[in-house]
């Protein structure tokens, strides 16, 4: 149990992988059936409702009112820069390269972590962690550039605006991750993820209206076979993924966190195999196995 505590923050992180992993697949399916923007808005729509129930049985409090101005103001960022300018590029890339390269091209999302933590933050990462750290990202790339098994380059598979996206979604997700550090303070994880998404709600509900798609947001929930993706990846994005997520930065540090984290394009290999009968091959297993390695580092 004192290990369990003393670690709280990397296992939160640990699980956000694994609902980060349903998510991706979930919203890849949908982006393709009624585009990005639509699976944005209602996705947080539908995360904010779950949360919403939760909270209200958790803390008696259906909205966050007790958070002090100052977590508002932090969060209220993290989530605009998080939410709609990561997720909307992030959501875009899917639609171009599809989560499993798009996942690959978000393991950037630690290294630009680190650097925003020690500019506004001060943290720092021992040896370890940076041995970690660079296992996990070789141990992941080796497991992406073998899925095809074919020997094909990286750069002859993904459009150039597709990696742009992704890049996008890297750097909104790092940045988001810092700002909801300064804005989480002592304020439950659950609430904080609340006013994040109130924040990405308006975001996307401003932009949603600049763009005049309304009325194709209003047709997709109408279209079953993507709102019932939307609808799995809301509860495991927007409700318990970011929730553990922000468990996890509060418990641990951020670099860390997110490196942990970025094990997704790992454990897609598992639901490629059971659910789309992938074949798994040796460089793929190696990756994974030097993945966790990584990790296991962190505990040290």
């Amino acid at each position: 149990m004192d290990f369990l505590n003393s670690h709280l923050g990397e296992f939160a992180a640990l699980l956000t992988a694994c609902f980060w992993t349903a998510t991706s697949l979930s919203f890849e399916s949908a982006s393709n059936k009624i585009g990005s923007v639509a699976v944005n808005i209602l996705r947080l729509i539908m995360g904010f409702i779950f949360l919403s129930i939760f909270t209200f049985f958790r803390r008696g409090m259906i909205l966050p009112l007790d958070a002090p101005p100052e977590n508002w103001f932090w969060l209220v960022l993290s989530g605009l820069v998080g939410f709609v300018f990561g997720d909307l590029f992030l959501f875009k890339s899917y639609t171009v390269i599809g989560s499993r390269f798009a996942m690959l091209i978000m393991t950037l999302v630690p290294p630009i972590t680190a650097f925003f933590s020690f500019v506004i933050l001060g943290e720092k990462l021992t040896v370890f962690n940076y041995i970690g750290m660079t296992l996990t990202f070789f141990g992941i790339t080796l497991a992406i550039f073998s899925r095809n098994g074919r020997g094909e380059k990286l750069t002859l598979k993904l459009a150039p605006r597709g990696m742009l996206y992704a890049l996008g979604g890297a750097v909104g997700q790092a940045l988001g991750l810092v700002l909801s550090k300064l804005g989480l303070r002592n304020y439950d994880p659950f609430a904080a993820t609340q006013i994040r998404i109130i924040a990405g709600i308006s975001g996307f509900a401003i932009l949603v209206t600049i763009l005049k798609r309304w009325k194709n947001v209003t047709k997709a929930t109408t279209n079953r076979a993507a709102m019932i993706p939307t609808t799995v990846g809301a509860f495991f994005g927007p409700f318990l993924g970011v929730s553990f997520s922000l468990i996890a930065i509060k418990f641990t540090e951020a670099g860390i966190a997110s490196t942990i984290m970025a094990l997704v394009p790992v454990l897609i290999i598992i639901p490629a195999v059971v659910l789309y009968k992938q074949k798994v091959t040796f460089p793929e297993i190696a990756g994974a196995i030097i993945s966790v390695g990584g990790v296991a580092l962190f505990f040290v």
